[in-house]
């Protein structure tokens, strides 16, 4: 999706008064601008969807009475909720006519990001892509639970459910996630060091070595969105990805990076994004690789985006 403009506060220079001092509904909707955008995002997976919700959020947020707000923070993160799981129904019906893999839209952040272990962990490509098999309401309460820990009386205002119901939703989900997520905490070293020997296998077209760190069962999954060429099916075993991978072009420049908390790879063609790569690890070997292509995908690969919990 391709993002439109936005006119929230807190992402432009903008003031709202004579002095730059902002009214307290800027001032607020500014404090906690990074943590809404984070909401949206793990709702969503789509920074261009995220941005939209943010707009919708701040313009319903701007025509409340603050007087009667007791929690300004837990008041923003209901509202954006309520509008990412309207905003996720619709995405649903869109990427049943995706071209090919859908995946989501990669972010460059900041080492902050991956020093939250827990935050790096959510936003991360594959818990992302667990997160798409979960329900809409589902995906809310295991989001706002398990990631920002919020309560459950909260949950049940933002997704409009009894607090026993929620309960339950997040005893689900959370059970559903944990049988499908990495196995294992993967440290940044050890994912560091497994990208740097998978971006020197593709470099130096040694097909060995890149064999010798992909899991037999690897899966590669390419998003092109019927843009720009990429395998329309999931890629599956480590000989057929390895052939795939090795028809990288001799021209590519392969550049580490820090995508979504973790170590990634952009890949550059004259000069320009082409491809971000990131990598799902377990048991020390690399079990799925992540190749988003489309163009449409790729504009957040030019600055950090700030997450927040």
């Amino acid at each position: 999706m391709v993002a439109t403009s936005q006119t929230t506060p807190g992402d432009r220079s903008e003031s709202s008064s004579r002095d730059d001092r902002p009214d307290p509904a800027t001032e607020a909707f500014v404090a906690h601008r990074n943590l809404l955008f984070t909401v949206a995002y793990e709702m969503l997976g789509s920074a261009a969807d995220a941005e939209d919700v943010l707009q919708e959020t701040w313009l319903r947020w701007a025509g409340v009475d603050l007087d009667t707000v007791r929690d300004q923070r837990a008041y923003l993160v209901r509202i954006t909720t309520r509008q990412s799981l309207d905003r996720l129904r619709t995405l649903g019906r869109r990427k049943e006519s995706y071209v090919g893999p859908w995946l989501p839209e990669p972010l460059l952040t900041a080492p902050d990001v991956a020093e939250d272990i827990e935050l790096a962990d959510s936003v991360s490509m594959a818990m992302l892509l667990v997160l798409e098999t979960l329900a809409p309401t589902e995906r809310a309460v295991f989001v706002l639970r398990e990631v920002f820990d919020l309560e459950y009386d909260e949950i049940a205002e933002a997704v409009d459910k009894t607090p026993a119901a929620v309960r339950q939703l997040a005893y689900r989900a959370r059970a559903y996630v944990a049988a499908r997520r990495p196995r294992g905490v993967v440290s940044a070293a050890e994912a560091r060091v497994a990208l740097e020997a998978f971006q020197r296998a593709i470099e130096t077209g040694d097909l060995q070595n890149l064999l010798d760190i992909l899991a037999p069962d690897v899966v590669l999954l390419s998003d092109g969105g019927g843009i720009v060429q990429a395998a329309l099916s999931p890629v599956v075993g480590a000989d057929l990805v390895a052939r795939v991978l090795g028809k990288i072009a001799a021209a590519a420049s392969l550049q580490p990076a820090q995508v979504n908390g973790h170590p990634a790879l952009i890949i550059q063609l004259n000069g320009k994004v082409d491809t971000i790569v990131a990598i799902r690890i377990d048991d020390s070997l690399i079990t799925g690789l992540y190749a988003v292509r489309n163009p449409e995908k790729l504009s957040r690969m030019q600055r950090e985006t700030a997450l927040r919990r």
